[in-house]
C-alpha cells in the first residue's frame, strides 16, 4: 500500500509520495500506473520526496509516460508546501536537490499554511535559435534551458493555435534527441505573456513553471517584455522575474493540496 498526496500548482497536478515512509521500487512503472486518468489516480506525473545528503530534501519527477524529468517549477512549490505542513522541514527558506541542481525556496506562510512559494530557478542557458519546418509551416524556435530544455514559439493568437499537433511534432523532432518542452507564447503587452505548454512525456498541461521562466527569458531577449512580468497559463498566473545582475530567474506562485489517499502497487 502506497500513501500519497494529490497536489497541483495552477493545475499542473502530480501525485506526491513521501519516500521517508514509502518505498517505490519501480518509479517509472508507478508513474505510468497512477498518472492514468481513467485507470489510476490521474495526474501529469509523480513526484517523490526523499532524503538528501546535501539539501533539506530531494525531489524526483516522473512524467505521465514514466520518463524522468530534471525539474518541475510547479511541482517544487508543492514539495515546499508538503514539507513544511507535514513537518519534514520546518523552515521558511529551504533547499531542494533536483537533477537540475539545488533550488532555493522561500515560503509565504500564514497561520501555519503555505500560501505561495518563491523559487530561485537558477540561471537560464540560452542556446542558438533553430528554424524548423513542420508540414507547410516554418517555426522559429528560441531554445532556453532552465535545467530542462524548452523551445519557445511566438504566435499571434495562442488560444486558437493547435498546440497538441505542433507541440508533439516539435518535441519529438530528431533535432532534439532527448525531446524538448515547447511553449507557444503570445505577447499581450510589456508586462504580460499568455502561454500554452506542450510538455515532453505528458502532452499539453495546464501550466509549466520552468516553461514560464524560459518564456520570459526568450521574450525579454527579443525586446518584447520587461524583466518582471505575469505569465498567464491555462491553469492560472505565475509571477516571473529575471534578475539580470545575478542572472537568476525567480518564480512565484501558489501550491494547492487536493486530497490524500492510498493505492495498491506491487
Amino acid at each position: 500500500m502506497i500513501f500519497f498526496t494529490k497536489m497541483h500548482g495552477i493545475g499542473n497536478d502530480y501525485v506526491y509520495v513521501n519516500c521517508f515512509e514509502n518505498s517505490i521500487k519501480n518509479p517509472e512503472l508507478f508513474a505510468k500506473f497512477v498518472s492514468n486518468r481513467n485507470f489510476g489516480i490521474g495526474s501529469d506525473g509523480v513526484i517523490l520526496i526523499d532524503k538528501s545528503d546535501k539539501c533539506d530534501l530531494k525531489m524526483r519527477i516522473f512524467n505521465y509516460d514514466g520518463t524522468e524529468a530534471e525539474m518541475c517549477g510547479n511541482g517544487i512549490r508543492c514539495v515546499g508546501k508538503y514539507a513544511y505542513e507535514k513537518g519534514l522541514v520546518k523552515k521558511e527558506v529551504m533547499t531542494i536537490e533536483t537533477l537540475a541542481g539545488i533550488k532555493i525556496l522561500k515560503l509565504n506562510i500564514k497561520n501555519g499554511y503555505v500560501i505561495d512559494v518563491t523559487v530561485n530557478m537558477g540561471e537560464p542557458v540560452i542556446s542558438s535559435n533553430i528554424k524548423l519546418k513542420i508540414g507547410n509551416k516554418i517555426f522559429n524556435l528560441y531554445n532556453v534551458s532552465m535545467g530542462n530544455p524548452h523551445s519557445i514559439v511566438f504566435v499571434n493568437n495562442v488560444d486558437s493555435f493547435d498546440v497538441n499537433k505542433y507541440g508533439k511534432a516539435i518535441s519529438k523532432n530528431n533535432i532534439f534527441p532527448n525531446r524538448t518542452n515547447v511553449e507557444f507564447v503570445e505577447v499581450v503587452d510589456k508586462n504580460t505573456l499568455k502561454v500554452r505548454v506542450y510538455e515532453r512525456g505528458a502532452g499539453e498541461t495546464l501550466a509549466c513553471g520552468t516553461g514560464a521562466c524560459a518564456s520570459l527569458v526568450a521574450s525579454n531577449e527579443n525586446g518584447f517584455v520587461n524583466k518582471k512580468i505575469d505569465v498567464i497559463l491555462k491553469g492560472g498566473v505565475l509571477k516571473i522575474e529575471w534578475n539580470k545582475n545575478e542572472n537568476n530567474v525567480y518564480m512565484t506562485g501558489p501550491a494547492t493540496t487536493v486530497y490524500e489517499g492510498s493505492i495498491d502497487f506491487k
